[in-house]
């Protein structure tokens, strides 16, 4: 390249460099542009110019007061999501026999509707793999629903079901016990733990299938699941015995004196919640019985009492010292 053509390539992207600046900067005193999407104008912060008006609008041409009036006036689909067989990529026919406007069909369009309905299910689950998702993903979202459980935590449940099923971990299993083990599995990873037992009882079937399960998924897997924290059931449980902040706090310092003395070792961290919970209700005079504690925990009142004892040694061991 000659040196003429390199300075007159150099002297374009400087002027180029210059049209910019002045686009994105006010032609009158050179301050800052914003825009206002409100009015469709682009206005000078400083001086208050208006440089562009009547500018295109690529919002929705409704306006929505509320999140419902938006739901109902939104043409748009919802965002992909690991928790439907096809991502939600598919179309869903509804099942009430009505038109846009809530009038009932004739007799005839509803038999229309109905073969519809029928071919639209077809086409959704075409092979075996999709038909054993689809009944996988809805036990997740049924028992997740039964335990209360966020979406997030409905999200990482089928994606860990999503890739036991690719990784072929579901022969010689059953769907419902890949499934409670994908939900126990992203319950602890969330932070937001269940116990077995409670796990069990939203399951269809028994607890020593969901642990056997449990085991196997995570070791095949290589999911890092961290040892429930004992404090992370303290919430939930002070949230069901209507017990106050100050009762919750004070379990957790009873926990965290207990790890302090190594307590905690090898005992069940809900039985070790529920006692923590049990004691921090009588130290500040919230005063709960152990049957209402054993009912919510879903854990023995002897448990409770066994748990109870050493926490409180712990914590006068804690003071002794």
């Amino acid at each position: 390249m000659s040196e003429h053509t390199r300075t007159r390539t150099t002297e374009t992207e400087t002027e180029a460099e210059t049209d910019h600046e002045e686009t994105t900067g006010c032609p009158e005193c050179g301050g800052r542009l914003a825009a206002d999407s409100e009015h469709g104008e682009t206005v000078c912060r400083d001086c208050g110019l208006v440089v562009e008006e009547d500018e295109i609008d690529r919002g929705p041409e409704w306006r929505a007061f509320d999140s419902a009036e938006k739901d109902q006036k939104s043409r748009v689909g919802a965002p992909t999501t690991n928790m439907m067989h096809d991502k939600g990529l598919s179309t869903n026919i509804d099942w009430r026999d009505q038109d846009a406007y809530g009038n009932s069909l004739d007799s005839r369009q509803r038999q229309k509707m109905q073969r519809l309905r029928k071919w639209n299910e077809r086409f959704r689950t075409r092979d075996s793999k999709e038909r054993n998702l689809k009944q996988a993903l809805g036990e997740i979202d049924r028992m997740a629903s039964a335990l209360g459980l966020p979406e997030n935590v409905r999200e990482t449940a089928s994606v860990i079901y999503r890739r036991a099923l690719d990784d072929n971990l579901l022969p010689g299993r059953s769907i419902e016990g890949v499934s409670t083990a994908s939900v126990y599995a992203a319950a602890r990873q969330a932070g937001v733990p269940r116990s077995l037992d409670e796990v069990a009882g939203v399951s269809r079937v028994e607890k020593s299938e969901i642990a056997r399960t449990y085991r196997y998924v995570v070791r095949e897997l290589g999911l890092e699941v961290a040892p429930a924290d004992p404090e992370s059931y303290v919430p939930r449980f002070a949230s069901d015995l209507d017990l106050s902040e100050e009762a919750e706090n004070r379990a957790r310092k009873l926990l965290g004196n207990a790890k302090e003395q190594g307590v905690h070792s090898g005992k069940s961290p809900v039985g070790l919640a529920a006692a923590a919970v049990y004691a921090a209700s009588l130290l500040t005079n919230e005063k709960t019985t152990q049957a209402a504690v054993s009912e919510v925990a879903d854990i023995s009142e002897v448990t409770i009492r066994n748990r109870y004892h050493e926490l409180l040694e712990a914590e006068q061991d804690l003071a002794f010292a």
